[in-house]
């Protein structure tokens, strides 16, 4: 059996959803191709020889991207059984199926992929295309992972790198010590599919995935969980191994701001085992807006945690979606005020001042009246259901605020110099909404002490975003 495992986009980092089906399938007797369409050409010789073709949906932009590729695998190889995995297969499969998938995995796919690979070879190429699907369109099985096999993924150093912030960077490698999150936060794609619950990835499967990165030149490692504290035991038994085979290696994490509150007596922890900075999905600084999004955090608990992270020595990377139904010129000002006042330009990259909500198939906020009644029919194209803001002056500052992102960007400006020309669009829309020039066309100054390079990756965190134009363009 000839199978060839795609990826076509994931945030900068080898497909850790590329290397672990890899081990598996590869154990089971497979001959394995893996291609990232994301940093290399897609070698058509491989697509001609595969029985099995399997591309890789972790994200919506990854998904997006795979699209058009579906056509042009299908003429390269039209007898191959086309699968699609991963969190975005499911909610889209109807849309999926359309465009000449065969069999649709979503939750835990290692396992149904080994039975879909069996189950081809035992039938032989011929009915590889009929073939009907048996294995489950969402499995939760709680699986033993193989330690994944990145033998014939792309080296380290042409992923996203760390830099430092004082000229230094650092090869970054990637991994997973859980799937699926035990929260049901309404505009995450995640819980479509996991509904509330996660599964872990065992420690030493963990533990020896980063020792074969480290042994390829990884300096750094993010941990690509949800949430990182689903299951702090686990968690900080990880960290602290780690740190024990490797006290050089510094890592990053995601943790939400409900359980880094909750948690808290485990931040030293984490930075004494080399963590560096946490990325926190925050969303918002309005407690309407975190209230719809069902977050179970307040802008208080924010403020909290930036704080806490200031007492303990940890790097902070706030992500936000700053573009919903219910921003207002008065409420995004508002956000930038927060960010300024509490020395934050430095942490944020300037993409988060640009994120327009995502509303995809399976979303919960479809559950609010709010929502269902703003939104147009469902676009497949798109692959999500299109929204215009109430008010179109908000949609208006969307698209300068996009603009000015862009151009900063560009330029390689500063993340401060890019947010001072965001407030200086965010101001002049407030000016215009509300009649008054009480708020200043520059920002205010940050904090003493605050406001000072923080570690980060090359390639910014951003999630339940609309992507733009340059993240739908592939890099090769």
């Amino acid at each position: 059996m000839d199978v060839v495992l795609l990826s076509t986009y994931e945030l900068g980092h080898q497909p850790f959803g590329l290397a672990s089906p890899a081990a598996w399938l590869r154990e089971a007797g497979a001959k394995v191709s893996c291609l990232d369409l994301a940093v290399e050409e897609l070698d058509e010789s491989k697509v001609r020889a595969a029985d099995l073709i399997a591309v890789y949906v972790p994200m919506h932009t990854a998904t997006r991207l795979a699209t058009p590729l579906t056509e042009r695998l299908r003429k390269l190889n039209p007898d191959a059984h086309l699968c699609f995995y991963g969190l975005y297969a499911p909610v889209n499969e109807d849309f999926l199926r359309g465009l000449g998938a065969h069999t649709v995995i979503g939750g835990e796919f290692e396992e149904g992929l080994v039975v879909l690979a069996g189950r081809l070879a035992a039938g032989g190429r011929d009915g590889a295309v009929s073939a009907t699907q048996r294995e489950p369109l969402i499995s939760l099985s709680r699986q033993r992972f193989l330690v994944p096999d990145r033998r014939s993924l792309p080296l380290l150093d042409k992923y996203a790198y760390l830099s430092l912030g004082d000229g230094q960077r650092r090869v970054v490698g990637y991994t997973e010590a859980t799937r699926g999150c035990k929260h049901l936060c309404r505009h995450c794609p995640i819980v479509p599919v996991y509904n509330g619950r996660f599964r872990v990835v065992q420690q030493d499967v963990v533990l020896q995935d980063i020792d074969a990165q480290v042994a390829a030149g990884a300096q750094h490692i993010t941990f690509g969980d949800p949430d990182f504290f689903n299951g702090p035991a686990h968690a900080l038994a990880v960290v602290k191994a780690l740190h024990e085979r490797h006290p050089q290696l510094t890592y990053d994490v995601t943790i939400k701001v409900e359980h880094l509150i909750k948690q808290a007596e485990h931040l030293p922890v984490l930075r004494d085992t080399g963590c560096l900075f946490v990325t926190s999905a925050v969303e918002s600084v309005d407690d309407r807006i975190l209230t719809y999004f069902d977050k179970l955090h307040t802008r208080e608990d924010f403020i909290r945690v930036v704080g806490l992270f200031r007492e303990v020595g940890l790097g902070l990377n706030p992500t936000f979606v700053t573009f919903t139904p219910w921003t207002t010129p008065e409420n995004y000002l508002d956000l930038l005020t927060v960010i300024a006042g509490q020395g934050l330009t430095e942490n944020i990259a300037p993409i988060q001042y640009a994120i327009r909500l995502l509303i995809p198939r399976g979303s919960r906020l479809l559950e609010l009246p709010e929502v269902t009644e703003l939104v147009a029919e469902f676009d497949e194209p798109s692959l999500a259901y299109p929204w215009a803001h109430p008010d179109p002056r908000v949609d208006r500052l969307y698209e300068e605020v996009m603009e000015v992102v862009k151009q900063t960007m560009r330029a390689e400006a500063t993340r401060p110099e890019a947010f001072a020309q965001v407030w200086r669009v965010a101001a002049a829309a407030y000016r215009e909404s509300t009649g008054r020039s009480d708020v200043p066309l520059e920002p205010p100054a940050g904090p003493l002490g605050g406001n000072v390079p923080v570690p980060r990756l090359s390639e910014p965190w951003y999630c339940c975003a609309e992507p733009t134009e340059e993240q739908l363009t592939p890099s090769v």
